[in-house]
């Protein structure tokens, strides 16, 4: 058993569309607070969102709710009743939430067809901690209460083991391509541990890197951020040990800040074996694999 990791949601990504042409829109204000849409058996309803999002369903409606995106709009039908489930919709680009509660009812009879939703944020939010309002307009002049490498590895540890719900949002965080089958062969290389990477962040000119490690051994193992070996800003660990192979305590994650570029071109080479004959001259070299090889 490992420890747990946070469950990522799956679902459909869409942009902003367009109303059409002679329908009235329900606007919702998003204020951290679950918005309500209401659906009518048999009736489908649109949402537009003003970003991209993921769609999280529970999976006891899906039987029940059917959801297809496209242009820009999701299309929520319910084929029979639903009493008041809470869907999440997961902002792709800088992890924020929005929370809508659907309900869906019995058909009046009357037929008239439900107006589209578009949700919207309120016009004051509240200040997140990895910005500073009183900064200039512009990215590369934002400054920050909080250094970014520390914003980057909250944020990831967020993302891998909190609840989907309580990641906190920060803008200008986007997700990056990562290589899984990156050799890490050097990044602990005194530990017998095995290392994978998980997924990568970046904010401005910084890269945090999740890296899945895994104690090979039969012993615990004390994690020290000085064991890293590469080009790193910081080195986090969510864990201060290893316990024992096979354990539920024999897996943990470190967090691996750089800064210019990503964990790949961070990393050390990985040595080979010295040849101690590489330098001698000829002759002595020649004897000398010559006893090796005896």
């Amino acid at each position: 058993m490992k420890r747990p990791f946070l469950s990522i949601l799956m679902g459909a990504i869409f942009t902003i569309g367009f109303v059409p042409a002679g329908l009235a829109t329900e606007i919702l204000r998003w204020e951290r607070l679950p918005l309500p849409v209401t659906l009518v058996v048999g009736q489908e309803r649109t949402v537009f969102v003003d970003r991209d999002v993921r769609v999280g369903l529970p999976a006891g409606v899906g039987d029940r709710l059917r959801v297809q995106s496209a242009g820009g709009a999701v299309y929520l039908r319910a084929s029979a009743p639903i009493p008041t489930t809470r869907v999440q919709l997961q902002d792709v680009e800088s992890g924020a939430l929005i929370l809508v509660d659907v309900t869906a009812v019995p058909g009046s009879g009357d037929g008239m067809p439900l107006e589209p939703v578009r949700i919207v944020d309120a016009n004051t939010t509240t200040k997140r901690y990895g910005d500073d309002t009183s900064a200039p307009e512009g990215p590369s002049a934002q400054r920050r209460e909080t250094p970014i490498p520390v914003v980057l590895t909250r944020y990831a540890a967020q993302n891998l083991y909190a609840p989907l719900r309580t990641v906190e949002p920060v803008t200008g965080i986007g997700r990056v391509n990562l290589h899984r089958d990156l050799a890490l062969n050097s990044l602990l290389p005194t530990l017998p541990v095995h290392a994978r990477a998980l997924a990568a962040w970046r904010l401005e000119d910084f890269w945090v890197t999740a890296v899945l490690l895994t104690n090979t051994s039969s012993r615990w193992l004390d994690l020290d951020p000085r064991a890293a070996q590469g080009d790193f800003v910081t080195a986090t660990f969510q864990h201060p040990d290893l316990g024992p192979a096979g354990g539920y305590t024999d897996t943990t994650v470190v967090y691996l800040v750089t800064r210019g570029h990503g964990l790949a071109e961070s990393l050390l080479p990985t040595l080979s074996p010295i040849d101690a004959t590489v330098n001698m001259p000829p002759a002595r070299a020649a004897g000398a694999r010559s006893r090796i090889a005896r």
